[in-house]
């Protein structure tokens, strides 16, 4: 079986696939790995050092697909490139067909069996496959640099011959993987840090890491809409985001920073900052925008960019892992391998759609789109 490791093609990407230790593994366990010419160079992983590992160095992508029984990547393939995958091979990468279902039709009609990390199931025993989790770790940890460098003040509290310099205030909004990443960033920088997020139950993990949980009162029902099954936040009542509104615009007027991280699978990213609570903030501030990919929870976010509205700084940046790309690289190899493990049988890749973890995570195969809420996505809309 043949691993292909393709250059990632997207503005910005810096991680790759692959590490050369992992790659160095997966050849142990007798898989050809194929690397492309200069995939890891933004990620520091030379092709010496995958040539060290025992992989083989292809000059080009339309060489490297033309080889390929398995193509693993962080992102999404460019349009040429999934006209270069042959029927028949296995792609492996963040999708995100949930945003973008088109490309599912794309795949399907290529005959690629495509499987993708942001769809693993997140179940216990798929834990160290999650990508979505260990790249929110790097992007929760980078957000609070961002915010500290920006920032024109100090973040802990000092007492200097010049006087005492009161610690920088924080909100973290949203208590995922990313946001408590934030949260313990942030106190260990010396910060204090305030946060809030629609899931009573992370209470105690942010005051365990030493934040103050905002909490807004919920009825029994707002309650046990709260979270999916899989962990995730959910879209909630337009009374609650009312109440939410009101009692974080309180809190925001004294913040110095505020990190955003909220996100709804296969939605837009719900607006959780007004334009008025931008402008009530002091001069200075900053907002470090972490659905900015998505379209923000921040209105005046722009994507991508860092804009300055009412004396504000609201950093858009869309690919924080990949600010970050040695630790971020290491990471989703790691979950990337242990996938792979999970579906090797005899030395080949086996789909088998009675898994649970293989089911959730398989987006095309067999010429169909076969994932469930995929497939929705492409059904035509009412008019």
């Amino acid at each position: 079986m043949k691993i292909a490791v393709p250059r990632e093609t997207a503005d910005g990407e810096t991680r790759v696939a692959l590490t050369p230790q992992i790659a160095g593994q997966l050849i142990g366990d007798g898989v050809e790995v194929l690397v492309q010419s200069g995939a890891g160079a933004a990620s520091s992983n030379l092709d010496e050092a995958y040539r060290e590992a025992g992989a083989t160095i292809v000059p080009d992508a339309p060489a490297l697909y033309g080889k390929a029984d398995v193509v693993v990547r962080v992102g999404r393939p460019s349009d040429e490139e999934v006209e270069m995958l042959r029927k028949g091979t296995v792609l492996i990468g963040t999708l995100g067909t949930l945003s973008k279902p088109e490309l599912a039709r794309k795949l399907a009609k290529a005959g690629v069996t495509a499987i993708s990390m942001d769809a693993i199931p997140r179940i216990t025993r798929a834990q160290s496959m999650d990508t979505l989790s260990s790249q929110a770790t790097v992007g929760g940890y980078k957000a609070v640099l961002i915010a500290a460098e920006r920032l024109p003040k100090f973040f802990p509290l000092l007492t200097t011959a010049a006087g005492t310099i009161r610690p920088a205030k924080g909100i973290v909004m949203g208590a995922g993987v990313a946001g408590l990443m934030a949260i313990g960033t942030a106190r260990r920088l010396g910060a204090v840090v305030e946060a809030t997020d629609v899931r009573p139950v992370v209470k105690e993990q942010v005051e365990s890491l030493g934040g103050t949980f905002i909490e807004v009162e919920m009825t029994d029902e707002e309650k046990a809409r709260a979270e999916t099954a899989g962990g995730y936040a959910t879209e909630m009542s337009d009374d609650y985001k009312r109440r939410q509104a009101e009692l974080i615009a309180e809190r925001v007027k004294e913040a110095d920073f505020i990190i955003t991280t909220a996100l709804i699978p296969g939605r837009p990213a719900p607006k959780l900052v007004t334009d008025a609570m931008v402008a009530s903030m002091k001069p200075g501030s900053v907002i470090i925008d972490m659905a900015a990919e998505m379209g923000g929870n921040v209105e005046g976010t722009e994507p991508g960019k860092e804009v300055v509205k009412h004396d504000v700084l609201i950093v858009g940046l869309t690919n924080l892992p990949a600010t970050m790309p040695g630790s971020a690289t290491q990471m989703y190899a790691k979950n990337l391998h242990t996938l792979i493990k999970h579906l090797m049988k005899d030395g080949e890749l086996h789909v088998d759609l009675d898994d649970e973890i293989t089911k959730g995570a398989t987006i095309t195969h067999g010429g169909k789109v076969v994932h469930e809420a995929t497939a929705k996505a492409l059904e035509p809309k009412d008019s």
